[in-house]
């Protein structure tokens, strides 16, 4: 059971102790000045230790009331943030998807208006974070690359893609062999240090300035990759599973044929407690679909 002082008397001192006054707590909380003044003097009588220095120009907070404060605080702020959150709740069910940014800016996000149709008493709320997307218990499940090995959570392949190079159609017109990136600037993904020494190697560039996918830029995503390559900043390597759409609308070309394999696939991720969530078996049937058109 648990023994707390008036509440009234915490969210006075509260305001008072981050304002240090009692008129500005009186202004927030819409009481008066020694409404406030009063609710505070209860709340020491009560805890038998002073909170505040009183001084004739100034309010100060004791040694207690430093220890006090910052965990009231933390503590209204969390319930002001969780009455928000629920009053902003759906009548329906609430689907929450982790994944890569890139990965959710483009592939799913251009899809997710066809699940939206099919399914619009679900509300689907997308979560980032970022290199890897480390799982997080808030999210119903999460869609991401990896090796299949989420220690505690259910993993399964959903799809892989091949990388290859794309770049500005002006471009792709100077890239007749791969021999001739050698004169082209490559944009790297830096956490994926591996991909253009894997294609420059099945390529046979024996360049080992080019080989050793060194050369060029670095960025900290696929997506700002391939926005480079847009912009005719150089020559990317990604996954046509995140190029296709550029390459249809004639914003990307590939200009060679050689794709290689990636390493990793992308996976549905989710916590086995979590596979009776309402609208999970929806979206993961659909993801099945779109697996099904992928392959």
């Amino acid at each position: 059971m648990r023994r707390l002082p008036s509440l009234n008397g915490l969210r006075a001192f509260e305001a008072a102790a981050r304002h240090r006054s009692f008129t500005a707590a009186a202004a927030e909380l819409h009481v008066s000045q020694a409404a406030v003044s009063r609710m505070v003097k209860l709340l020491e009588d009560r805890l038998g230790f002073a909170l505040f220095d009183r001084r004739a120009n100034a309010l100060e907070l004791t040694e207690r009331g430093r220890a006090l404060q910052p965990a009231l605080t933390d503590a209204f702020d969390g319930i002001a943030r969780r009455v928000e959150q629920v009053s902003a709740m759906r009548a329906g069910p609430v689907l929450t998807v982790g994944m890569g940014a890139t990965v959710a800016v483009r592939w799913l996000i251009p899809r997710l208006s066809g699940f939206h149709i099919a399914h619009p008493e679900i509300e689907v709320r997308i979560a980032t974070g970022g290199a890897g997307a480390p799982m997080n218990d808030d999210w119903t499940c999460a869609v991401l690359l990896g090796d299949g090995q989420w220690p505690g959570y259910e993993a399964e392949r959903l799809f892989s893609s091949s990388l290859e190079p794309v770049c500005a159609p002006r471009l792709a017109a100077a890239l007749c062999k791969p021999a001739d990136l050698a004169g082209a600037t490559l944009l790297h993904v830096s956490h994926w240090g591996e991909d253009w020494p894997r294609w420059l190697d099945a390529a046979g560039v024996a360049d080992p300035m080019l080989a050793s996918g060194t050369r060029g830029l670095s960025f900290g995503s696929y997506a700002m990759t391939l926005q480079a390559a847009i912009d005719g900043v150089g020559v990317a390597l990604a996954p046509r599973l995140y190029s296709a759409d550029d390459i249809a609308a004639g914003r990307l070309k590939a200009p060679f044929a050689l794709a290689v394999p990636m390493v990793h696939s992308w996976y549905l991720v989710y916590r086995a407690s979590r596979r009776e969530d309402a609208g999970f078996g929806a979206f993961r049937d659909w993801l099945y679909q779109l697996r099904a058109e992928i392959e």
